[in-house]
């Protein structure tokens, strides 16, 4: 089984109020989930990782533990420095972006197969969607909310 991540993180300022966009699709390309959440004051890397972590929990929570061992799971997203950070082409050099790396990777050893793939920004038109939704709304997420 293939699942496929659509994350996007933002914030207004940097750093600022910030939000997440995650669209979980499945191999067919139909949407299983998708979730738009304020995540507080962050950076707009920090946001991206947000993002990232938050669908591979959202998989994680969705799946269960022992079918996302057997799954392939493909995240997409438009920010290149995550996406170069997270396949190792770039160096980490901030404490904050180490913490959500590291948290980011211990999520991933839970799954069969995780690849990190950049997108153009035209192919994460809806993740963005999402960022700006959750922005423009009054509610801050606590932790995960309910599936």
């Amino acid at each position: 089984m293939k699942i496929i991540i659509y994350a996007d993180g933002g914030s207004r300022g940097n750093p600022g109020p910030a939000a997440i966009g995650v669209i979980l699709i499945d191999e067919k390309g139909r949407v299983i989930k998708e979730y738009a959440e304020k995540i507080g004051r962050a950076t707009n890397n920090e946001a991206e990782y947000e993002a990232v972590i938050f669908g591979l929990q959202k998989a994680k929570l969705l799946f269960g533990r022992r079918k996302i061992k057997t799954m392939e799971v493909q995240v997409r997203m438009d920010s290149e420095f995550v996406i170069k950070q997270l396949n190792g082409k770039y160096k980490i050099l901030d404490r904050r972006i180490e913490q959500l790396f590291l948290k980011t990777w211990n999520l991933k050893v839970d799954f069969g197969e995780v690849k990190f793939v950049y997108i153009s920004r035209n192919e994460n038109i809806e993740a963005d969607r999402l960022v700006n939704k959750a922005l423009g709304s009054k509610r801050i997420s606590q932790g995960l909310p309910g599936i």
